[in-house]
């Protein structure tokens, strides 16, 4: 913007039609992706075979990913544009205003921005005379004094400084001087700022394209996490990421959301992806979109680095005559620059993609296809997390949500959600007629250690409020902003470690679940069934014979109550006892094993994992149970 004339012409109209043009592309580009993974792809894997299936499929993950990558880039277009006409409204504001100002003292603005003004009024309502010190005729006359510099007309330019004229005050003796000085002076600073807010866009917009061709690449994506960076950067006023619900309850999430224009909405959830795709309460459909794009350019940026690092030298070399083993320096050198954490969290990150990918796929022995996968979550603070749904749970009629014991994090992701598809097999074979919703929940720091991390319940009490925020969210992203009673049966699944979050959840505040399904549990941190508030009768624990992690667990994890300790249904100890869900004290419905060890209770075609299938699907008349 180099000229007031272009500012004041500026239709700042033309921007915002242009933001809507890229908004809809965005938004349509969202609408493709969905069509083509859930109408299109997931069809192609589920029934048909083949290298021309594969083929078709594979192509259409890659539409998929170039119709996701348009969302985003898109999207960043759109609020650059808005938030540059909103920026702009300032300064062509002002300068209407000193223009405007400038018509009402009958000034001229000139090409050059300087402004004209007429000597002073007098007081018979004539222009003030060029020349002072003339008499009436017939008298004699002083000699003729021009008047001070400032009475007559003339120009004022920004940044001229006003002389000051000894009784006349700064501006001389015409104050049309100085109210053109002042005219002069917004008029260039509405140009100035016209011009660095022209500038600073300029060169965000100019960022914000894409090299020719099909294949969306890791370079791409990296380079669309610099844009959106940039871009928040430069529309933050516009755009507050502060606006975003912090700490809040999945109810002021939603209430937050339901209040935005879809526009907004938009606009949120392409600038600031990560934060929207984090928010409890929200719908599935916009996490997942969001954290998509979060998972992909974070996946992308962890390959390059991975590359850059390169794979992982031997450990040991041989040195010496005759040889033998020593640390590999280079080895050392690769471990210090991260190598490993580099790599095993791109392999979590993988596995997600795995999952991703294998919508639709058929499932061994003739099993049905996998549902659309959602990300609910994703991030890698920390060790990572990461919420992965097998299935839409705001439309499910059953829904299971897993919390993975000792270990849990990003890179192991991958078995986690094995769990969870297997589930999803299970209970879709036993109620196809209803819509089945598994989560693999690694939304908590999870202790590492089990030596010196899993015996201490603080980490069940620091990540009890997450799991339930994430629950309560589940129901609120069904109901909307108002809360009612669940439609969904819900299931909280707990395998070791994650059944003392479950139990530190529930004493927290009442859980939003109907039943709670326990394998393994090292200890509840509560004694009775019934103090889990879904009721003793809805409360199921599964436990290896030969799994050690119950006998362990108990004197740090399990909890207290005053009654008998029952084997086998023989008393052997009464009075203040200390019970994990195992027991028979303890009160909830000892489900059959057939599994053995810690890892064994979701083996495909086990009595544990149908038995669990079956409290999901709410068929609990089918469940074997030890007596």
């Amino acid at each position: 913007m180099s000229t007031w004339q272009q500012l004041r012409d500026l239709k700042l109209s033309e921007y915002r039609n242009a933001a809507g043009g890229w908004g809809k592309v965005s938004h349509r580009a969202d609408a493709a992706r969905l069509r083509v993974d859930r109408e299109m792809t997931i069809p192609v894997r589920s029934t048909q075979k083949g290298e021309t299936a594969t083929k078709a499929a594979s192509d259409l993950d890659r539409l998929s990913r170039n119709y996701q990558y348009i969302h985003g880039e898109c999207g960043l277009i759109r609020t650059t544009l808005e938030s540059l006409a909103a920026e702009l409204e300032g300064p062509q504001r002002k300068l209407k205003q000193a223009l405007e100002d400038a018509e009402a003292f009958k000034f001229t603005v000139n090409e050059d921005g300087s402004v004209t003004y007429p000597p002073p009024i007098s007081k018979d309502g004539t222009p003030a005379p060029a020349l002072s010190g003339a008499h009436a005729p017939g008298k004699s006359a002083d000699p003729i004094v021009p008047l001070a510099p400032g009475v007559g007309g003339g120009t004022a330019r920004a940044g001229a400084p006003i002389p000051y004229l000894p009784g006349k005050g700064e501006g001389g003796g015409n104050p049309n001087k100085a109210m053109a000085e002042d005219i002069a002076e917004r008029i260039a600073s509405a140009v100035r700022d016209a011009g660095e807010i022209d500038a600073r866009y300029a060169s965000v917009l100019r960022k914000l394209k894409a090299p020719t061709g099909l294949d969306v690449t890791d370079d791409m994506l990296i380079d669309a996490a610099k844009d959106l960076q940039a871009v928040q950067r430069t529309v933050g006023d516009y755009l507050d990421e502060k606006k975003i619900p912090h700490g809040k309850s999945p109810a002021e999430n939603r209430k937050w959301w339901d209040s935005l224009t879809d526009e907004q909405r938009d606009e949120y959830a392409t600038l600031y992806p990560a934060e929207i795709g984090a928010l409890d309460g929200l719908p599935s459909e916009v996490r997942d979109t969001s954290n998509r794009i979060v998972l992909a350019e974070t996946r992308a940026q962890f390959a390059q680095e991975y590359e850059r690092l390169g794979p992982e030298p031997p450990q040991y070399v041989q040195v010496g005559d005759p040889p033998s083993a020593v640390v590999n320096p280079i080895w050392q050198q690769w471990q210090k620059a991260g190598g490993a954490g580099v790599r095993d969290m791109l392999n979590g990150m993988d596995d997600i993609q795995a999952r991703l990918d294998a919508s639709g796929v058929p499932g061994p022995n003739g099993k049905p296809g996998l549902p659309q996968a959602y990300v609910l979550g994703f991030d890698t603070k920390g060790l990572g997390h990461a919420i992965i749904a097998n299935g839409n749970p705001d439309t499910a009629d059953n829904t299971a949500v897993y919390v993975p014991g000792t270990g849990a994090q990003l890179a192991k992701a991958g078995g986690d959600i094995k769990r969870m598809t297997d589930t999803w097999q299970e209970a879709h074979a036993q109620a196809p007629d209803k819509t089945t919703s598994t989560i693999t929940w690694i939304g908590y720091d999870a202790p590492q250690n089990i030596v010196t991390d899993s015996p201490s319940p603080s980490y069940a009490y620091d990540s009890a409020p997450k799991l339930n925020n994430f629950l309560d969210g589940l129901q609120t992203a069904r109901s909307g902003s108002e809360a009612c009673t669940p439609s969904s049966h819900t299931t909280v699944i707990a395998h070791s470690y994650g059944t003392t979050v479950v139990g530190a959840a529930t004493k927290e505040h009442h859980i939003a679940a109907n039943d709670i399904v326990v394998a393994g549990s090292p200890g509840m941190l509560v004694g009775d069934a019934s103090d889990l508030g879904v009721g003793s009768n809805h409360v199921w624990s599964e436990a290896a014979s030969d799994d050690p992690v119950p006998y362990i667990g108990r004197p740090f994890l399990g909890g207290q109550k005053w009654g008998v300790q029952y084997y086998d249904g023989v008393p052997y100890s009464a009075g203040y006892i200390q019970t994990i869900p195992s027991d028979e004290a303890f009160g909830a419905h000892r489900m059959h094993v057939n599994t053995s060890g810690h890892s064994g209770y979701w083996d495909e075609g086990s009595v544990s994992l149908e038995n669990q299938g079956a409290v999901v699907v709410g068929k609990y008349g089918d469940i074997k149970e030890d007596k």
